[in-house]
C-alpha cells in the first residue's frame, strides 16, 4: 500500500520532532564543550567500503546492509554505521594535515536489515564521536565521559559502563587459539550463527545471545590472561583515568561488540530501566581501521550512541521535557478585506521576533478565537472593516480577556511591553 510505510521505518511527526530536537540540542551542546566538530557524511557509500572497514565475516555485512547497483553497476551500500565512512572522509579530505587529533561527531541515518522492535528500526539514527590520531589512552577516558556526560545530562542516571580490553594483533591470535581449544569440542551444539563463527571470529561467540551458547562458553579464557604488554599498559591507565574522576566501571571479559575493527578498548553503557535491550551506548578502539582503509597507520577511538533508543528511554522514565508551543499571537482577520492588513501586521510581528500565525482558512471569528485557545496563543489581534478602516487592531488578551483597541503600527511596541515585561 502506498498510504504505508516500508517496514523498521518511522515518520517523525510535527508532534515529535521538538522533542528529537531537545535531543539533538543536547548532543551538539555537549560536543562543543568538549571540542568536537560536525562531520556530515553521504548516506550512501562504496560497498568496499564497509567490505573492507566493518568485515566480511561480521553479521552486519553478511546479513544486514541494503545494497544495490547504481546505473553505471556499480555497487552501492546505505550506511549501516558511520566510522568507516568517517574514515573515508578523513582520508578523501586530508584532515589528517591540519591537526594531530581529529575529534569529530555525527548525527544522521542508519540502515540495516533486521527484525524491527522497541527502539530498533531498519532505518534508525545514531549520533557518534570519532577521535583519530592518538593513542594515548586519556582520549579513550574523554569519549568514555562525554558519553556519559551526554546521557545524564538528559537526566538517564542509572547507568552501567562495561569495560574491556578485546587486544591486538600481536596478542589477539594467541587468544584466540586458547579460545578455539575450549570450545572444540562444543561446537556441534552452539547455534548455526557460533558454528561459523568458531573459525571465521571465535571471539563473538561470547557476544552471542543465545542461552545454550552463553552456557557453553561459560568459563572461557578471558582476553585479559592473553594481552601483550602494550595493551595491558593501556587498559591499566584508562582504568586509572577513570577512578581519577569517580566513573565506575564493570569488567566485563565477555564484551567483544560485533565489528571486526576493534582493538584494545571496548566499551558499552547500560541504561538498565529499559531492561533486556538496555544497551544505549557502545564504543571501542579501531587502530587498525585506517590502515585498512588506505591511509598510514593511525590510531582512533569512538562510540554510537542509538537515538531512538535513548527517546524510548527518556519516554519511559517521564524525562522528555515540555514543549512550549504556544504563540505569542493569532492574528485573525475577518473578512477578505481585512487580509492584507492582517498579513502586514504578521509580517511585522515575526520580523520583530515573535511566535506569530494568522487565520487562512477565512473562518468565523468564533471558530479562530477557537484556534488561539487552542494554540495556546497569549494574544489574539482581530482586524475587521472597521480596523481596516482606522487603521487600527483589537488586541485581546486571551489570559485576561481585555480587549484595547489600537493602531496597527503600535502592534509590535504593545506586545514588547505586555508580553516580555
Amino acid at each position: 500500500m502506498l498510504t504505508t510505510g516500508p517496514r523498521g521505518t518511522q515518520d517523525i511527526l510535527p508532534s515529535v520532532s521538538g522533542q528529537w530536537q531537545y535531543v539533538e540540542k543536547t548532543i551538539r551542546n555537549v560536543c562543543d564543550l568538549f571540542g568536537y566538530k560536525e562531520i556530515r557524511t553521504p548516506i550512501f557509500e562504496h560497498t568496499e567500503l564497509f567490505l573492507r572497514g566493518i568485515g566480511e565475516t561480521t553479521d552486519v555485512v553478511s546479513k544486514e546492509m541494503y545494497t544495490f547497483k547504481d546505473r553505471g553497476e556499480r555497487s552501492i551500500t546505505l550506511r549501516p554505521e558511520n566510522t568507516a565512512a568517517t574514515v573515508r572522509a578523513y582520508l578523501e579530505h586530508k584532515l589528517y594535515a591540519d591537526i594531530t587529533l581529529n575529534k569529530l561527531f555525527y548525527i544522521g541515518p542508519m540502515f540495516r536489515y533486521d527484525r524491527p522492535q522497541a527502539g530498533r528500526y531498519r532505518q534508525f539514527h545514531q549520533f557518534g564521536v570519532e577521535a583519530i590520531g592518538t593513542a594515548n589512552p586519556a582520549i579513550d577516558a574523554e569519549i568514555i565521559i562525554l558519553a556519559t556526560q551526554f546521557l545524564k545530562s538528559l537526566g538517564l542516571n542509572e547507568l552501567k559502563l562495561q569495560l574491556n580490553s578485546v587486544g591486538c594483533p600481536k596478542c589477539r591470535p594467541v587468544y584466540r587459539e586458547k579460545l578455539q581449544d575450549f570450545l572444540r569440542d562444543k561446537v556441534k551444539d552452539l547455534c548455526p550463527d557460533c558454528q561459523s563463527r568458531f573459525e571465521r571470529n571465535p571471539m563473538r561467540i561470547l557476544d552471542c545471545k543465545n542461552e545454550k551458547c552463553t552456557t557453553l562458553s561459560q568459563g572461557a579464557p578471558e582476553m585479559a590472561d592473553c594481552l601483550c604488554e602494550d595493551c595491558h599498559d593501556h587498559f591499566d591507565q584508562l582504568k586509572e583515568l577513570l577512578r581519577a574522576v569517580d566513573i565506575e566501571f564493570i569488567l566485563n571479559p565477555r564484551l567483544v561488540r560485533g565489528l571486526d575493527y576493534y582493538t584494545k578498548t571496548a566499551f558499552e553503557i547500560q541504561y538498565s530501566p529499559l531492561g533486556a535491550q538496555s544497551a544505549v551506548c557502545g564504543g571501542g578502539r579501531y587502530d587498525g581501521l585506517i590502515e585498512e582503509c588506505g591511509g598510514s597507520s593511525t590510531p582512533g577511538i569512538g562510540f554510537a550512541i542509538g537515538i531512538e533508543r535513548v527517546m524510548l528511554a527518556l519516554e519511559k522514565q517521564g524525562l522528555m521535557p515540555n514543549e512550549d508551543a504556544s504563540l505569542d499571537a493569532l492574528v485573525v482577520p475577518l473578512g477578505l478585506k481585512a487580509q492584507a492588513a492582517a498579513f502586514k501586521v504578521l509580517y511585522n510581528l515575526r520580523l520583530a521576533g515573535y511566535r506569530a500565525d494568522m487565520d487562512f482558512a477565512g473562518r468565523s471569528l468564533k471558530a479562530q478565537m477557537k484556534q488561539a485557545n487552542k494554540l495556546g496563543a497569549k494574544y489574539a489581534i482581530i482586524i475587521g472593516e472597521d480596523e481596516v478602516r482606522e487603521n487600527s487592531v483589537m488586541l485581546k488578551n486571551m489570559f485576561t480577556s481585555e480587549q484595547t483597541k489600537i493602531q496597527a503600527a503600535e502592534v509590535v511596541k504593545n506586545l514588547n511591553f505586555e508580553v516580555k515585561d
